[in-house]
């Protein structure tokens, strides 16, 4: 088991540690719903440094780039982020990612923690074309995500830039808790804005310190992967392993929009038949219109109980104070307003799809 830069930070907080993607990472601190609430009112903090970077140099990086991912990557400049996925030769997903302009030449791809080796080898052999250079430092660097409707106003005093400048998807390279050279990432996984720092192993925990010094008059506390997870559900945000995998194609899961036909890349030309012929199923989101709790891999069933599809990500909102998900159905099941029923234990719970997010602020 692998340890983040902060494992010893965590324990000393009294973090519930558990294994995740092969590293010790903290769950939750308080309670789920309590850091929940601190993300959506006020700022968070969460360690994610089990996260992949990887960083493409060179002349052909943009050439690689573009080959192995969906969206158009010829349109960020310096300083500009964007979301996408590396689809595979079957018409899945081997994983999604952001991708970073850092310099002209020279891109960023930052990759979930259990796929690092997989989307190494993955982007590697397309690479045999291109040549471009490839480094994998993801053991070198830490990755905090600071979250909330308070981050900019409480972190502020931390660097020389305009933090309330960075607009979203946008990142700078700049001071920050007395390091130099750290990116700064107006990103995010909760949707209640903020910022990812991404810095060197040997100085997070000098900006973990600092941040909380910061951001001590504005209720910032540390926060697991639990709340990270919650988080994430009531805006709709796809997790890689349940919602997307090597078998949902991103026309399924509604990743239509970063799926950009502009170019040339793996599996493309599958991609762009099932695009005209629309997917035979859909990723959902659904609330249930009684109590209970959907949970991953229970059944979703139909008026007379016959099973159409899988919850993929479920759970007890704590915004909404309702059992909200996603799950696959068959496309005719997939307009919103729809009516399903989730098979919780004995009991097939009426539920209504909707439209995402199911949370805003």
């Amino acid at each position: 088991m692998n340890n983040t830069a902060l494992t010893e930070t965590h324990e000393a907080l009294g973090a519930k540690m558990v294994p995740f993607a092969g590293y010790n990472m903290p769950v939750s601190y308080e309670g789920v719903n309590a850091e929940h609430e601190t993300v959506r009112k006020a700022v968070g903090v969460f360690d994610v440094s089990h996260m992949g970077e990887f960083l493409i140099s060179g002349p052909n990086a943009l050439g690689l780039i573009q080959k192995v991912t969906s969206n158009d990557a010829s349109k960020l400049s310096v300083g500009k982020a964007q979301y996408s996925c590396l689809p595979n030769e079957t018409g899945g997903i081997v994983d999604d990612l952001i991708v970073y302009r850092i310099k002209e030449e020279q891109y960023l791809l930052v990759v979930n923690a259990s796929n690092i080796q997989k989307d190494w080898d993955h982007i590697s052999k397309y690479n045999a074309d291109f040549n471009a250079e490839m480094r994998d430092i993801s053991e070198n660097y830490s990755l905090l995500a600071i979250q909330g409707p308070k981050a900019v106003e409480a972190m502020q005093a931390l660097t020389s830039v305009d933090l309330a400048g960075i607009k979203f998807y946008n990142f700078v390279v700049a001071d920050f808790a007395g390091i130099e050279h750290v990116i700064i990432s107006a990103t995010g996984y909760t949707g209640s804005g903020g910022f990812e720092i991404y810095c060197k192993n040997d100085d997070v925990k000098q900006i973990w310190n600092k941040a909380f010094e910061a951001g001590a008059d504005f209720g910032i506390k540390p926060i697991g992967l639990a709340a990270r997870d919650t988080l994430r559900l009531e805006m709709g945000y796809c997790l890689y392993g349940n919602d997307i995998n090597d078998t949902t194609s991103p026309f399924e899961a509604g990743l239509g929009w970063i799926t950009k036909f502009t170019k040339d890349f793996v599996n493309s030309e599958a991609l762009a038949k099932e695009k005209a012929r629309g997917p035979e199923r859909k990723l959902i989101a659904f609330e249930l219109d009684e109590r209970g709790i959907p949970r991953h891999d229970y059944d979703i069933v139909d008026g007379q109980g016959k099973k159409i599809g899988i919850v993929t990500s479920g759970t007890m909102s704590p915004s909404l104070g309702k059992g909200i998900g996603l799950g696959y159905v068959p496309t005719i099941f997939s307009e919103v307003g729809s009516k399903i029923n989730v098979q919780i234990r004995k009991n097939a719970v009426p539920a209504t799809v909707i439209k995402l997010p199911f949370y805003s602020e």
